[in-house]
């Protein structure tokens, strides 16, 4: 019998499968690049460098994650998205292995920047591209569900990461996790699928679509799509934001042991955001739907510039702890939507080059941010100039999305 036939019997929906894929994908892709924070300080004790070199370890990566997305999106439209995402599972794990047995901190920059940056580049966006195209009515829950991988990794990823750091120190625990990456997420990867029109299905489990309609799938181009105002404003939103999102990432961890909070119960902040972050996925991702989805991304914003000032006058655990939550629901939120707003205004036909291209406004803000705010520490002995300009950030972008949406006309890509 035909895995067609198979697939349009009536049970779980194929796109499902697809979502527990790219979740998976997420889990263990970011989850391992957000363990960066545990390993800061010992990559900093071992290789005597400051926190702001140090810091652009996670900075390379973060650039390459995103950045990749250029090219990975687009292709992934082409070739299909599940070889990009098995790669790159595979990238993470070796450049992983590879930082195990750095004998400095450039053998770091090549391994862990590189085969992490290059390996969640090459499976973030083709993952979360093929789950826009699965569903329509539930694309905003779907897409939270996918990418509630990173809050989940965040959770539960440092945590392991510092046992294993403990009993192997951090070569070993580097060794460990990339054979999760490659044996767990590459094996994942593989229910990874493109299109429901490859299978006779239509998105949201509804009936096969006609074979007119099957023929072609409808949106605009990449040109069409870049050079429109509403895709601007979202690039400019993006990457000024984008300055900011990721320092907690890196530094609220030493944060915290500046503040006398004990290392093993500081690195659960990075699990307080992880809890707050899977929250603001899944609900806000399915809130969206309902509320609209452009509105939506207006209040990630704000609410992540109101969660950066609670940062600002935090110093013990229980308020650092609130901070952490506070803002992995708004990031979490802003993760979730965005490709959904992608997909709303610029449609499926080119959603993985168009979210891609999108993304490399992330990267550079990646770049530049975490690295910038451990430089900006060894000036000046403190975080207070980082905070303040990650929630600058933050208003900055919301403004400009409010401005330009208003301003632009809707393209009608679906």
């Amino acid at each position: 019998m035909s895995s067609e036939a198979i697939s349009s019997r009536p049970g779980i929906f194929r796109g499902w499968l697809v979502v527990a894929a790219a979740f998976a994908v997420t889990f263990i892709g970011f989850g391992s690049a957000y363990t960066f924070s545990a390993f800061l300080e010992p990559l900093q004790h071992d290789f005597g460098a400051s926190r702001g070199s140090v810091s652009l370890v996670f900075s390379l990566a973060g650039f390459l994650y995103f950045g990749l997305g250029v090219v990975s999106g687009p292709l992934a439209d082409r070739f299909g998205s599940r070889p990009f995402a098995v790669i790159g599972m595979l990238l993470t794990g070796l450049g992983l292995a590879a930082a195990s047995a750095a004998r400095n901190l450039i053998e770091v920059y090549a391994a862990y920047g590189l085969g992490v940056g290059l390996g969640v580049g090459c499976a973030y966006v083709p993952a979360i591209g093929a789950v826009q195209r699965w569903f329509v009515r539930q694309r905003g829950f779907a897409s939270g569900l996918a990418v509630s991988g990173i809050g989940v990794g965040t959770l539960a990823m440092p945590p392991l990461a510092t046992l294993l750091i403990d009993m192997l120190g951090w070569r070993g625990a580097y060794l460990a996790l990339g054979a999760l990456a490659a044996i767990i997420g590459g094996g994942m990867a593989l229910w990874i699928e493109n299109d429901p029109r490859a299978r006779g299905l239509g998105p949201d489990g509804d009936p096969p679509l006609s074979v007119a309609s099957m023929a072609r799938a409808k949106g605009a181009s990449v040109r069409e799509a870049v050079r429109s105002g509403r895709f601007l404003a979202l690039y400019a939103a993006c990457l000024i934001c984008s300055f900011g999102v990721f320092v907690p990432f890196v530094h609220l961890v030493p944060y915290a042991r500046d503040h006398g909070v004990a290392a093993s119960t500081a690195v659960l902040l990075l699990g307080v955001i992880g809890i707050g972050s899977t929250a603001g996925r899944f609900f806000l991702g399915g809130l969206a739907d309902r509320i609209g989805r452009q509105s939506s991304l207006l209040l990630m914003f704000a609410g992540m510039a109101i969660a950066l000032s609670i940062w600002l006058v935090s110093t013990g655990i229980w308020s650092l702890a609130a901070f952490a939550f506070v803002y992995g629901v708004f990031y979490g939120g802003w993760v979730a939507v965005l490709p959904a707003v992608v997909m709303d205004h610029f449609g499926g036909r080119n959603v993985s080059g168009i979210i891609g291209i999108l993304y490399s406004s992330v990267a550079f803000g990646t770049l530049i941010g975490p690295s910038a705010a451990g430089f900006a520490f060894d000036l000046t002995g403190n975080y207070t100039l980082p905070i303040l300009a990650s929630a600058a950030a933050n208003i900055a972008a919301a403004v400009i999305v409010a401005v330009m949406f208003r301003s632009t006309p809707a393209h009608r890509g679906n």
